[in-house]
């Protein structure tokens, strides 16, 4: 804007209105340009989980999340009725509005229902909502913010995006101490690299699509295109093949300690399905990356009250 102009406004209006009018023509003139681009590339993102009777976790997960710069966590307390609360521990996640408590208690087998419900209340609020159990943690290599991930080209055409687990062994640790999961669970599945096939963890679901139903924990549903962390487009399958874990995947602390893995076992699934059958895989699922001696097997049994003969061999 010239001066002459701004001399032409002082001269024909009061000082008041002339500094109002040069403040419009300003914001007009430079701010808008910038406004629509920052609008463009803004996005949100939200995490939809289930928690029960994991108070001592729920702190480490929403931290680690909010430094990655999402937007909101939707946690569906799924405690007994009569059980614990998340309200005192994460009180101050509260109160910032970056956690919303959604009460799900006393019902069980509902993780489906939960998603789906999750999805259907937000999906035209978040431009990406991760389903991730509290136990799951992104990483990201050259990422400290997953707005800046998930904002790639790459991604356009994706729907979900889904990435492979990598469990955390035991650390041949008994019992439960309050430091962090990654300080206790350093050691990563010794076996990764033999592995021709690999379990895929949950997804992170594209927003502002209507009609989704999701059948499914890990996949969501099988007719929405999927990719991996690399942009590659994928079928779901629930082994997925020759895996890549160079900078995309998901910390998944499995079992903890043998202690909290027993707690896990007889917590059940949070799923439609929770018998001896599921135990038993959990459990052989359990030693195929950590070790296995008589003294786990034996405090597994006496915690679950399940013969384990078929693993003492």
């Amino acid at each position: 804007m010239s001066l002459k102009y701004g001399f032409f406004l002082q001269k024909k209006y009061n000082k008041k209105l002339t500094i109002i009018i040069l403040m419009l023509i300003f914001v007009l003139d430079f701010d808008k340009s910038k406004l629509g681009k920052h609008r463009e590339q803004e996005i949100k993102i939200c995490i939809c989980t289930l928690g029960k009777n994991e108070n001592r976790y729920i702190r480490e997960f929403a931290q680690y999340y909010k430094n990655y710069n999402v937007d909101k966590i939707l946690l569906y307390d799924n405690n007994d009725i009569n059980g614990e609360t998340f309200d005192i521990i994460i009180k101050d996640f509260i109160l910032d509005k970056f956690i919303q408590i959604i009460n799900w208690r006393g019902k069980i087998r509902e993780q489906i229902k939960i998603m789906n419900h999750c999805y259907n209340k937000n999906f035209d609020k978040y431009e990406w909502l991760i389903f991730y159990d509290i136990d799951e943690f992104i990483h990201l290599e050259n990422y400290t913010d997953i707005k800046q991930f998930l904002k790639q080209e790459k991604f356009m055409n994706c729907k979900k995006i889904y990435l492979n687990w990598l469990f955390h062994t035991d650390n041949d640790l008994i019992k439960y101490d309050n430091r962090s999961l990654f300080k206790r669970f350093p050691i990563k599945d010794p076996n990764i690299n033999k592995k021709k096939y690999y379990i895929p963890g949950k997804s992170i679901l594209k927003g502002h699509i209507r009609n989704i139903a999701i059948k499914d924990m890990h996949g969501l549903n099988h007719a929405i295109k999927g990719c991996n962390g690399f942009g590659k487009s994928i079928p779901y399958n629930y082994l997925i093949k020759n895996p890549d874990f160079r900078y995309y995947y998901i910390d998944h602390f499995y079992c903890k300690s043998l202690e909290e893995f027993t707690e896990k076992l007889n917590k059940g699934c949070p799923n439609n399905y929770h018998d001896i059958k599921f135990i038993l895989f959990r459990i052989k699922r359990y030693f195929s990356f950590n070790k296995k001696n008589i003294y786990k097997i034996k405090y597994i049994e006496n915690k679950t009250r399940i013969n384990l003969s078929k693993f003492y061999i």
